[in-house]
């Protein structure tokens, strides 16, 4: 122990050099700012900044890289709450009661504990990656494709907490998502499936593409049929800082966003998407009056914003530890430490101890980093309400067709865009939620993936499912979360 305290002086020692102070500012900036447009994300941010930090020592390429990473985690959330368009994939579920507090006047709340329970959770994690990386990282090797599949399983049940009122409504959209997870070429057999000989959907659709046409464009066109209708209320903006009570209501939440974020964030390929539903899920199955998420709860908030920071800095685990990324953004990391020479894995904390301990204390660094940075701020973003819907909805139309033609540059994703945007506006109208089609689209590629890798490797069948305690356990957890609703109004105590 009093080793790991020695090396992480260290580590401070090289993340507060001036020069690596700077660069962990201009990281936070510039990822805030990708962060916010949607399409580009995490991913592309790292992608489209990566060449800049070719010339620079390894500490700093790292420590500049990781607070873009976190600045672009950030950024995705602005757009999610104030105009309901998520930045990146994990963005989503912040929308879903994030927007309904903006459109109450409480923009200010949901960013500013959006602000505050990153900051927790990214602390939090990073203790947790300091202290236990080594055994955490060797935890996460003992996933196989069948507990994966059971992670996936798992996930897929959170739909029962997206359900809204009626659970066959949700199910059959997260059918939709499923079924729109399965367009593509098959990786197995390499037959094209559902593309109807149109070359342009041989490799799939593009999540980006499909959450912008769903909710996006979706809640555009709602917006002008109300203006063509009786004149649109403006939102009124009540306050913009965060007040002692939601914060203590967020609490909690936060907490237990993080421990889910962190432990999902381990395993390599979940990812920080899983890990915002899951927490979104459990806060919602947790509460006492679940129908108040999905109408402006700060929960709802704060677990999946806690979730997903958590879960980027989980991902940072496998990577150092072992050389295997956990998700897209930290294998392009991984790239970069090979790049500049210096190879990820158990050598790692012996060869260059100042590449590791720099980047674990410039996570404290860029995490204080971006509160300072954003706390302020949160009252100009709030101001992008006040703005004339005359000119900010062409303007939200103007960022979707940009971020959706940024994906692939190609004009045939705008045209998926659009119809899945009437499509959305056609579940919208007839109270279907669009969470779950999210959820399917996001989870189905990869269960469909590890349960053709499980039967290939089972000598049983389906049984394998059933004899491995890690699996079962969570299908149990599946059965359980999907019946839970229907158990808690049986158990619930009714008013006299």
């Amino acid at each position: 122990m009093i080793d790991v305290w020695q090396h992480l002086l260290f580590g401070f020692q090289v993340a507060l050099r001036p020069e690596n102070l700077g660069l962990a500012f201009a990281g936070a900036l510039l990822g805030t700012v990708v962060g916010v447009l949607p399409g580009i994300g995490p991913v592309g941010g790292i992608a489209i900044l990566l060449p800049l930090t070719f010339k620079l020592p390894p500490a700093s390429a790292m420590i500049m890289l990781t607070a873009v990473y976190y600045g672009t985690m950030y950024g995705g959330s602005t757009t999610s709450i104030l105009m309901n368009v998520p930045g990146e994939a994990s963005s989503v579920v912040t929308s879903f009661d994030g927007y309904a507090m903006a459109q109450q006047g409480r923009a200010g709340p949901a960013l500013a504990i959006a602000a505050v329970g990153s900051f927790i959770a990214g602390t939090l994690s990073i203790i947790a990656l300091t202290f236990f990386s080594p055994l955490l990282a060797a935890w996460g090797l003992t996933f196989g494709p069948p507990e994966y599949f059971g992670l996936m399983l798992f996930g897929l049940s959170a739909v029962s907490s997206l359900a809204g009122e009626s659970l066959v409504k949700a199910l059959l959209s997260m059918g939709f998502g499923l079924m729109l997870a399965t367009v593509g070429t098959d990786l197995v057999t390499g037959v094209p499936r559902f593309t109807f000989n149109i070359p342009y959907l041989l490799d799939g659709i593009d999540f980006v593409v499909v959450v912008i046409g769903l909710f996006a464009i979706s809640e555009i066109m709602l917006s002008v049929e109300e203006l063509r209708g009786a004149p649109r209320r403006p939102v009124k903006l009540e306050r913009i800082w965060l007040g002692v009570r939601d914060f203590l209501q967020s609490f909690w939440a936060i907490i237990r966003g993080s421990v889910i974020g962190f432990y999902i964030g381990i395993l390599p390929a979940a990812g920080a998407t899983i890990a915002s539903f899951l927490s979104y899920s459990v806060e919602k199955q947790l509460a006492r009056d679940p129908s108040t998420f999905g109408r402006g709860d700060i929960r709802g908030v704060a677990a999946p914003e806690s979730a997903n920071n958590a879960a980027a800095v989980g991902n940072m685990i496998p990577m150092l530890t072992l050389g295997i990324p956990g998700s897209s953004t930290t294998a392009l990391m991984l790239g970069a430490l090979l790049v500049l020479n210096v190879v990820p894995g158990p050598l790692l904390f012996r060869d260059h101890p100042d590449v590791v301990w720099g980047l674990v204390a410039s996570m404290y660094v860029s995490n204080l980093i971006l509160l300072i940075l954003n706390l302020p701020l949160v009252g100009l973003f709030v101001r992008i309400l006040s703005i004339p819907q005359s000119v900010l909805y062409p303007l939200i139309v103007a960022i979707c067709v940009i971020g959706t033609y940024a994906v692939n540059f190609s004009a045939f994703d705008l045209l998926v865009m659009a119809a899945l945007g009437l499509v959305a506006y056609y579940m919208r109208k007839n109270a279907y939620p669009l969470g779950p089609a999210v959820l399917g689209l996001v989870l189905g590629d990869l269960m469909e993936q590890n349960l053709r890798r499980s039967l290939i490797m089972s000598q049983t069948g389906a049984l394998i499912f059933f004899t491995r305690p890690i699996t079962a356990t969570l299908i149990a957890l599946s059965v359980l979360s999907l019946l839970s609703p229907a158990l808690l109004r049986l158990f619930r105590p009714r008013p006299a």
